[in-house]
């Protein structure tokens, strides 16, 4: 399987592959991102500074560079739905996708782009959240807004259950490497919005996910079609109730949680806290069991897996 064929398509198969006709290219990196880390699988990284954090999260995982190549197009999928202070938890913190730029310029990428599809006004998403401060302090990021039905195109999607066929953000096509940036929040429809959930702000129609599907599901759904080859999950600031807008009871956790499997990072998210008082088990928040039942990831990742460091 080919590097954008491995996050485009998660684990549908060489039928999806043909029906997507996806471009050719080098069969290495989907090796390196699912084959190659059978140990450390994980990492948890606390500490009050979040670059900091960020870089050793990656760095325990073998560096951004495992990931990152020179001459890459990067596309990075931060949460800036709401039109929020960082401080809420309830957007990606722009330091968090500062440090992940900073890295990837390091590693030699050609082009860094971040989007997302807010919910409510994206100018004042990009102001309130920080973004627009922060792309305009850093020339080598490019910021997009999704919306318009010309930034998606229609996938395949044999093994869902909820739809045989999704739009999702033309963007995936172009770039070399995914890497997915979510918040740590509760969610008043799915108990918590971590990795998976924020796979959503990539996709056309989400009205149809929270009327016509069964959300968890339709959840699951969609982390087989499109699979980060990194996630980041940033749970410094967090929203522990009223999400995923807030305001609601918020925590400083000061932790960041790295990984190639989608999945297992979520789990790890889930079990830092209690979210809309609701004890943290993976195990009860049915999008992922539903995506840890059909092979997409694990719920249990061993300790001797997980790298943990304490920053102060």
């Amino acid at each position: 399987m080919k590097r954008r064929e491995f996050f485009l398509t998660g684990l549908l198969g060489a039928a999806a592959l043909q029906t997507m006709r996806l471009p050719g290219l080098g069969t290495a990196r989907a090796a390196a991102t699912s084959d190659a880390f059978t140990e450390p699988a994980l990492s948890m990284v606390k500490g009050t500074d979040i670059a900091a954090g960020v870089r050793a999260a990656v760095d325990a995982l073998g560096g951004i560079g495992t990931f990152v190549r020179p001459g890459d197009i990067v596309f990075l999928k931060p949460n800036v739905s709401f039109p929020n202070p960082p401080e809420w938890g309830s957007t990606t913190h722009p330091e968090v996708i500062r440090a992940v730029v900073t890295m990837c310029e390091e590693a030699g990428a050609k082009r860094i782009i971040a989007a997302d599809f807010p919910m409510r006004g994206a100018e004042r998403c990009f102001e309130k959240s920080g973004m627009t401060a922060l792309a305009g302090s850093m020339p080598q990021l490019t910021f997009k807004q999704l919306g318009e039905e010309r930034d998606f195109e229609t996938v395949a999607a044999p093994k869902a259950s909820e739809f045989r066929e999704i739009a999702v953000a033309r963007l995936l096509r172009k770039a070399d490497v995914f890497i997915n940036l979510p918040s740590a929040k509760s969610h008043r429809g799915t108990t918590i919005s971590m990795g998976l959930k924020n796979l959503m702000g990539l996709i056309h129609d989400r009205s149809s996910f929270h009327g016509d599907y069964d959300l968890h599901t339709a959840v699951a759904d969609l982390a087989g079609v499109i699979r980060p080859q990194l996630t980041i999950l940033d749970a410094h600031h967090v929203l522990l109730t009223n999400g995923p807008g807030g305001p609601g009871q918020t925590e400083q956790l000061d932790t960041i949680i790295a990984g190639i499997d989608p999945v297992a990072v979520d789990a790890a998210g889930v079990r830092l806290a209690e979210w809309n008082n609701r004890a943290g088990d993976p195990a009860q928040i049915r999008h992922l069991a539903i995506a840890a039942e059909r092979g997409i990831g694990t719920l249990h990742i061993p300790e001797e897996q997980i790298v943990r460091t304490n920053l102060g």
